[in-house]
């Protein structure tokens, strides 16, 4: 931003904010000659055609308060979406961008008219709510750490909590990629010295954070887009997998009306169920997604996924039947 238009948003920011402007007063808060404001005043009445005058009694003054600096091209649907954006990054709690999402709207609708902005903020208030279930406790400070790690190809130490093996560890990595699934779950995805492989690693379970000063290369076989997209929602397994899920026909509108993955194919059948097909890697979140549905949804491949659903059902049934102890 020019030095100019630094002073002029001042200028504007004082006309509003203070009782009598003055030239003297101006020049007096800005730091620089009456002259200066003389010229600052001038070019926005000419440029600008902002609608100021002088008077004894209120000094530099707007004769129309609804007047606003034309310094930002910003409409009131681009505010809308802007306020709803950072409410929605509010909602999912642990958000790293929310308090600078909120701040910069503040500034931008000093921009726009009073009502308008009132308006805007009534609107995404009262008649969009957001609900995102589960919360998560970030810290800030770590997340920011992990961007700079990641933009200037750092390595990082971190002390780490492996929640099943409920464990601390101290990891060295090179941080490759942030990943946000699901708005609350936020991953670092990196090459784990220690494990000597591609990780991934909950940002929330991060205790502690160092960047150090080695640089590193990425694995040149790595691909970003192809590695995401094998991966089924956020489980990376070491091999790929060819998945056929079958589901009843009361369940299939809300299978087909979703896309799970980029490999799927859907095979529909007469009665109305179909069986989902898929080539992933992990199933481990597979076995999950799969139990969430219940009796509506029959694992058909592969081998290994059928046996983890079968052994997973018998031990709910002994949670069940008093054969477990808890």
């Amino acid at each position: 931003m020019s030095r100019q238009l630094e002073r002029l948003l001042q200028v504007d920011s004082l006309l509003r904010t203070r009782q009598r402007p003055t030239t003297l007063s101006l020049a007096e808060e800005l730091e620089v000659s009456e002259r200066t404001v003389r010229s600052d005043l001038a070019f926005l009445r000419d440029r600008f055609d902002a609608p100021l005058e002088y008077t004894p009694k209120l000094g530099h003054h707007y004769t129309d308060s609804e007047w606003r600096l034309p310094s930002i091209s910003l409409t009131k649907g681009e505010l809308f979406a802007l306020t709803v954006g950072a409410r929605m990054l509010e909602t999912y709690a642990g958000s790293p961008y929310a308090l600078q999402l909120r701040s910069a709207i503040a500034q931008l609708s000093k921009r726009l008219p009073e009502k308008t902005w009132v308006n805007v903020q009534q609107l995404a208030e009262e008649y969009i709510l957001f609900g995102a279930g589960a919360e998560i406790d970030l810290d800030p400070d770590i997340w920011h750490k992990l961007e700079d790690a990641c933009s200037q190809r750092k390595s990082v130490m971190m002390t780490y909590y492996t929640a099943s093996r409920d464990a601390i560890s101290e990891r060295k990595l090179d941080p490759y990629l942030l990943h946000v699934y699901r708005g609350t779950n936020l991953y670092l995805i990196g090459f784990c010295h220690l494990r000597q492989a591609i990780r991934w690693f909950r940002v929330d379970r991060i205790k502690k954070l160092e960047i150090l000063q080695e640089h590193f290369e990425p694995d040149p076989k790595f691909n970003a887009k192809e590695y995401m997209g094998s991966v089924f929602q956020h489980e990376v397994g070491d091999k790929l997998l060819s998945v056929e899920i079958w589901f009843d026909a009361k369940t299939a509108p809300y299978i087909e009306e979703r896309r799970w993955h980029f490999t799927q194919e859907i095979e529909k059948h007469p009665d109305g169920s179909l069986t989902l097909k898929m080539v992933v890697r992990g199933i481990n979140d597979l076995k999950r997604w799969v139990m969430w549905y219940g009796k509506s949804a029959v694992v058909k491949n592969p081998p290994e996924l059928v046996e983890l659903v079968k052994n997973e059902v018998a031990k709910m049934q002994a949670n069940y039947t008093g054969e477990a102890s808890c």
